[in-house]
């Protein structure tokens, strides 16, 4: 994950001992920073009658760049002090932090953190700031995770603004799930799609020195277990259009990919294009989904702004009283995989024999979501899930013996109402309970969760 980076204004009251302001917020200060939060730190700030700490705080400020401010209060503050330091910074996503009392000779010692804080959080409301407010109980482990994870998603909405995903065409197969409207997206997400045509790809497919193309074969493609021996032919094309993506991935910045399949490489040039999205995923460290799901590239560079993984997205087979059945009839990239990339050609229906990726998916606790659109207003489903083994399954109209697809079966808390609210074909997921990190994106992104 890229840094994160955080402004921290510790304020106490300037009548409060300072020694005890000044130790309370290092403490806090130093556990956000094992959470691996950079910060930008000013500390204590007091409500001085010539305002000396204010000053110096906006200063101090002004003078570096962060994506959210940390408003530690350690003590009682009165309001104005406060509001002055943060007015300039009202853009940002602010954290509204109160610290507690601690236990000493068998009686409580407060500094009356609460007092300030709640005298701000009504306030912080009126004024319209994105904030979010956190309250440390005596004897109860610190609010420091939280915050730090709230400026982790201040992060990814930064990283979001100037995000870009590349897709080769749109609209595959005509369906409506995976649709966008740019205005409203880049107003709200922030991402860019840019679409690119089939024919740069096979442009620059065929302007490709051959000998490019046999180094990924040997060195890359040749590296996955094959149950049965591909066609070297397969594999070329793989290499080439791995490589024509590649060009367009680093000349233009793009963090996601998404390719016209069924309608396009595998209609139009006769390749399914699984492996293509293999390569650019495990080589590049790109987030891929096909069938030009504009959303799902979405959700994608979201969850990987926001925890670092790629965002693999599972399609929906069954569903049972318990959960679903969540697979992909093409590929999963490595980092979700359990064991060794595991590959085979097959071939579906009328379409082309290709590169099938078979691998299993590694299990446990998983968070699965969703951005749509509904009629104007973005939202994100959001569910928590455990990935376990699936039963043997296999997707009619594969040349057989059938092959054993990769999926999980994704057990639910409450499968009907996940059904009853389910937003397309295609979910995004990521390892362990990410929900309120997503929670807290949404909410500075201006994204109702559902």
């Amino acid at each position: 994950m890229n840094k994160v980076k955080a402004a921290f204004v510790g304020f106490g009251e300037v009548n409060t001992p300072v020694d005890i302001i000044v130790r309370k917020c290092e403490q806090a200060k130093k556990e956000l920073e094992e959470k691996g939060i950079e910060l930008v730190s000013v500390l204590p700030v007091s409500d001085d009658y010539e305002e000396k700490d204010v000053n110096k705080a906006i200063a101090a400020l002004s003078a570096e760049k962060f994506d959210s401010l940390i408003v530690c209060i350690a003590g009682w503050i009165p309001t104005h002090a406060v509001v002055k330091v943060t007015e300039p910074f009202r853009h940002l996503p602010i954290a509204l932090w109160g610290l507690c009392g601690w236990y000493e000779d068998g009686r409580l010692v407060t500094t009356a953190d609460q007092a300030g804080t709640s005298a701000l959080r009504k306030t912080f409301s009126d004024l319209g700031y994105k904030f979010k407010y956190f309250y440390d109980i005596i004897g109860k482990p610190s609010s420091a995770a939280k915050v730090a994870d709230f400026a982790c998603a201040a992060s990814a909405a930064r990283k979001l603004r100037s995000a870009k995903a590349g897709m080769a065409g749109y609209r595959d197969m005509n369906l409506y799930g995976t649709l966008y409207d740019g205005g409203s997206l880049k107003k709200t997400v922030g991402v860019e799609i840019e679409t690119f045509e089939m024919l740069e790809l096979k442009q620059r497919f065929d302007a490709l020195d051959k000998k490019e193309i046999d180094r990924v074969v040997d060195e890359m493609i040749s590296k996955w277990h094959f149950l049965k021996p591909g066609k070297r032919e397969s594999m070329e094309l793989a290499a080439g259009y791995y490589l024509a993506a590649a060009q367009l991935v680093k000349e233009r910045g793009y963090g996601a990919v998404s390719i016209k399949d069924v309608d396009g490489m595998k209609k139009l040039l006769g390749f399914p294009p699984a492996p293509i999205f293999m390569l650019l995923a495990d080589q590049l460290g790109v987030s891929t989904v096909p069938e030009n799901d504009s959303l799902g590239c979405v959700t994608q560079l979201m969850v990987r702004a926001l925890t670092g993984q790629c965002g693999a997205y599972l399609e929906f087979y069954e569903f049972f009283e318990d959960g679903v059945l969540a697979g992909v009839p093409d590929y999963v990239p490595a980092e979700i995989t359990d064991g060794q990339t595991t590959v085979m050609p097959a071939a579906f229906g009328e379409l082309s024999e290709g590169i099938l990726n078979v691998s299993k998916v590694k299990t446990g606790t998983l968070t699965m979501c969703r951005l749509t659109c509904t009629d104007g207003k973005y939202q994100l489903h959001l569910v928590l899930g455990e990935g376990k083994t699936p039963p043997k399954w296999e997707e009619a109209g594969w040349t057989q013996p059938a092959p054993q697809l990769p999926g999980l079966k994704i057990v639910l808390d409450d499968a009907a109402d996940f059904a009853d609210k389910v937003m397309c074909q295609h979910y995004i997921i990521s390892y362990g309970d990410n929900r309120e990190k997503l929670k807290d994106l949404c909410a500075i992104l201006g994204i109702e969760v559902i």
